[in-house]
């Protein structure tokens, strides 16, 4: 099973060496694929300057967020699973293995991290995970689902699962709009404690609480209206 791993990236010049190093240490079959979403640091730079063997860079050509770089992601994927993997290093790649299991056992077509239970997690912003546990509880009412942690980074999806979602957002808000998608595909959803390093607004965190009102909007948006 040939695994992509998707990497939406900006402004990540301090960790993109080492993420990749991480990366590429997984031991499974994978091709690594890089959207780099107009990065101003020195991060388009160093990608380009990588062997062109060694991932698939995508370049955008003007910063339009996450979501845009998620979507040109699935589309330049050619793996069997794809995985969304933050260029910062708050998810270790390692937990891979435990993304890729209930799909190689044939038990799921997407599974999920949570990182809630029983991995290690920094302790960070108190109004973060509140915030969080209302934006998931509100998708579950919406999705008739029971996942722990809606907003976490690490997921992993079958491709054909990707390959036939139409997306449109262009911002953070992608992770509910992807999320409901799935949930109403009635695929198997599977979720998996997954280890967290969430980093402080001083090292480089980019999500703020606008991102929260437009996630609620997004569950809302397509719960009600599909």
């Amino acid at each position: 099973m040939k695994v992509s791993v998707l990497v939406p990236c900006y402004n990540e010049r301090d960790t993109i060496e080492e993420i990749l190093r991480r990366i590429r240490a997984v031991p499974v079959e994978k091709e690594i694929v890089v959207v780099d979403d107009c990065s101003t640091d020195g991060t388009r730079e160093w990608l380009q300057a990588q062997p062109a063997d060694s991932l698939r860079l995508v370049l955008h050509d003007r910063n339009r967020g996450k979501g845009a770089a998620i979507r040109n992601a699935i589309a330049a994927m050619t793996g069997d699973v794809g995985i969304f993997q933050d260029a910062d290093l708050e998810y270790d790649p390692s937990d891979y293995v435990k993304l890729l299991k209930p799909i190689e056992e044939g038990k799921a077509e997407v599974v999920v991290g949570t990182r809630f239970s029983g991995d290690p997690r920094a302790v960070l912003y108190f109004w973060h995970a509140r915030g969080n546990k209302v934006i998931t509880f509100l998708f579950n009412l919406f999705a008739n689902t029971n996942l722990e942690d809606l907003e976490c980074g690490l997921k992993a999806f079958k491709q054909d699962v990707l390959k036939k979602l139409v997306l449109k957002s262009e911002g953070f808000e992608i992770e509910p709009e992807l999320m409901m998608a799935v949930a109403r595909s009635r695929v198997r959803i599977f979720e998996t404690p997954v280890a967290y390093f969430g980093r402080t607004y001083d090292e480089g965190k980019k999500i703020t609480w606008v991102d929260g009102i437009k996630a609620v909007w997004t569950i809302t948006r397509f719960g009600v209206f599909g």
